[in-house]
């Protein structure tokens, strides 16, 4: 029977599907580093290898610093604040946290760009400069193959492609309205960041182990996220997060199906504890910590600045949006455990630091206690709060940007010497790349006019304000705590004598020392005039539900 007879039969009246209506203007920050993406995919296939780097670094830039253009024109024009819109079928939020945190996004991609692009610090390889990354990624360690490739002058320029993929799921998954869209926006930026920890030039067997280590244990908490979603389906018969919410509150009627399940809050609240595993392991929080030191230690540096900085602004927004509008009703239920977890990880991160002998993992335990500074102004459950915790993952995305584009300049005839034995008397070797890395630490030990300082007592003046005195208490004690690791190196720096025959301080290209610049402008300007940036904060406050 044909198809118009079928229609017939029907009496013609099949309801059509409903074409999806897409607002690409407004989702241009996202469309248009997607897009770079693709195009970087076609530069490896068909621009000849010589002209890849610079094609890719160029390609990668402009598409950022575009994107960023665009997400400034949406909030000049009114979007986010006041103006608050829900985009592609509902599935995705214009609102003011989105767009703040889409920015710093971008703005450390740029940065992470640049540190992508130092070919100075690694001597050459056949005759050609060589960057942080393998000469040939499929190459089996320390083969035949391997050897070639780096005889050669290879580099693996995917790693652009690659940077933007991430990014542009970085920039959905805070911006997601429904929780299929969150996870979408969770693989699309994780998958990248898997390979990208194996990439490392040297110790390409570490750089391989810290791979597969976040492959597997991120692979277990997208299991989680994926369960939970499918739980809180079969509990509100919806995946958005609006919808949830109002099925919580009781404003929306349930249906006949859907009593039995509502009238049990076994599905909801073991949904909400699987949606927080998957997105606690994200932002590293313990109990879900343990790939953090190892894959921070293991991936090429400029890659564990990335991961440091961006993944975790964008893992906390997705946090930020599920408990503030899905879960409003419920957090009674989901304070108390915050509060926990928020406890355990200042505790955990600020004291297995001091027992670090490896600068890498020093700052990967400093990035567990930060998660759980930042989660006490998730748990105030204010505006305050929120706009505290926006601040703080602007200050201290680009304070670790700089950081790690510190260690990638100390080095020694087997690449990056990270070990803190041989940071010893650098304040004497090159007293400014020692006082820049200062800087640095004073800022994440919350030192008074830096941006570190200025970020904690937001969060912690903004969670005392929400009834978690007990919480800022915690919080002031693990940062004394953290504050005798981070001056341990200083002093270590400056007060020791060089190890003769130690680690020299390489010099680098505009790049890197433009990457360390920004970071050192950002890490005083919020520091010593933060008034403009926390009212900007305070502004892009107010989530779509």
């Amino acid at each position: 029977m044909s198809a118009s007879a079928v229609l017939a039969a029907a009496g013609g009246n099949t309801p059509s599907i409903p074409a999806p209506h897409i607002e690409y203007g407004q989702l241009s920050p996202m469309l248009v580093v997607f897009g770079a993406a693709v195009v970087g995919v076609l530069v490896e296939a068909f621009v000849p290898r010589r002209l890849r780097h610079w094609t890719q670094v160029s390609l990668a830039l402009v598409a950022l610093v575009g994107a960023f253009v665009a997400v400034v024109v949406l909030a000049a024009q009114g979007h986010g604040a006041p103006r608050i819109d829900l985009l592609a079928m509902e599935s995705v939020a214009l609102d003011g946290p989105a767009l703040f945190l889409q920015g710093v996004i971008l703005l450390v991609a740029a940065v992470t760009v640049l540190t992508y692009a130092e070919r100075k610090l690694e001597p050459k390889a056949g005759g050609a400069p060589a960057d942080a990354f393998a000469a040939q990624a499929a190459a089996t360690p320390g083969g035949e193959q391997e050897r070639a490739a780096v005889r050669a002058g290879f580099t693996t320029t995917e790693v652009f492609p690659l940077t933007m993929f991430a990014v542009g799921g970085m920039l959905l998954f805070p911006a997601a309205n429904d929780l299929l869209t969150m996870f979408v926006a969770l693989e699309v930026f994780s998958l990248p960041l898997y390979l990208l920890c194996a990439l490392a030039r040297r110790r390409r067997l570490l750089s391989q182990e810290a791979a597969v280590k976040y492959f597997l244990l991120g692979a277990f908490a997208s299991a989680f996220f994926l369960f939970g979603t499918a739980l809180l389906y079969g509990y509100a018969g919806s995946v958005k997060l609006g919808d949830i919410a109002d099925i919580i509150s009781g404003k929306t009627s349930t249906t006949v199906a859907q009593l039995s399940s509502t009238r049990s809050d076994v599905l909801l609240l073991t949904g909400l504890a699987m949606l927080a595993v998957g997105l606690l392991f994200k932002v590293g929080a313990v109990p879900f910590h343990s790939w953090t030191p190892d894959v921070y230690q293991g991936a090429p540096t400029p890659v564990t600045g990335f991961m440091a900085s961006a993944t975790k602004v964008a893992a906390f927004g997705a946090f930020l949006r599920l408990f503030y509008v899905a879960f409003p009703g419920l957090r009674l239920d989901w304070r108390p455990v915050l509060w926990g977890v928020a406890i355990l990880t200042m505790v955990v991160g600020a004291v297995l630091a001091v027992t670090q002998q490896d600068v890498k993992r020093l700052l990967a335990y400093s990035s567990i206690a930060h998660a759980g500074f930042i989660m006490t102004g998730v748990i105030a459950v204010n505006k305050q709060g929120l706009s505290s915790v926006l601040f703080y993952l602007a200050a201290y995305s680009f304070v670790t940007l700089g950081a790690f584009a510190v260690v990638t300049l100390v080095r020694d005839s087997k690449g990056e010497a990270t070990h803190l034995s041989s940071w010893a008397g650098l304040g004497r070797r090159s007293p400014l790349v020692a006082a820049v890395f200062a800087l640095f630490l004073l800022a994440f030990a919350g030192i008074p006019l830096t941006s570190g300082f200025t970020g904690k007592f937001a969060v912690f003046q903004a969670a005392a304000a929400g009834g978690a005195t007990p919480l800022v208490i915690v919080g002031v004690l693990s940062s004394a705590v953290a504050a005798f690791f981070y001056i341990r190196v200083i002093v270590l720096m400056f007060f020791s004598d060089p190890q003769p025959g130690g680690p020299t301080v390489a010099i680098p290209s505009a790049f890197t020392a433009t990457a360390i610049g920004v970071g050192v402008l950002v890490t005083l300007g919020l520091g010593l005039l933060p008034q403009y940036f926390l009212d900007l904060a305070s502004k892009a406050s107010l989530f779509a539900y």
